[in-house]
């Protein structure tokens, strides 16, 4: 039996992740669609930080090509590559 990664725990796992990591001072006030990088929340380690998060939490490989900020610079992005990347693997 495979499981699927449902978006809303993929969001709280990445929520709890970017509070516990970075300074936001209102962690439910940030939007799903916002830009973390223009918020000034992470920058260009913070983007490896969060590549690491998604490898070690979720167990999946991020190619360097996949580092792009429509994957990695939302939460609402982490979560559509993750379910995305997740899914597609429940598939096989």
């Amino acid at each position: 039996m495979t499981l699927v990664l449902a978006p809303d725990g993929c969001k709280d796992q990445i929520r709890a992740f970017l509070a516990s990591n970075f300074y936001i001072s209102d962690i439910a006030a940030l939007k799903d669609d916002a830009s973390l990088l223009d918020e000034g929340i992470i920058d260009s380690t913070g983007v490896l930080e969060v590549v690491g998060f998604i490898e070690m939490t979720f167990g999946i490989a991020v190619d360097d090509s996949e580092i792009v900020p429509e994957n990695l610079d939302s939460i609402q992005g982490m979560t559509h590559y993750i379910t995305g990347k997740m899914n597609s693997r429940a598939d096989v």
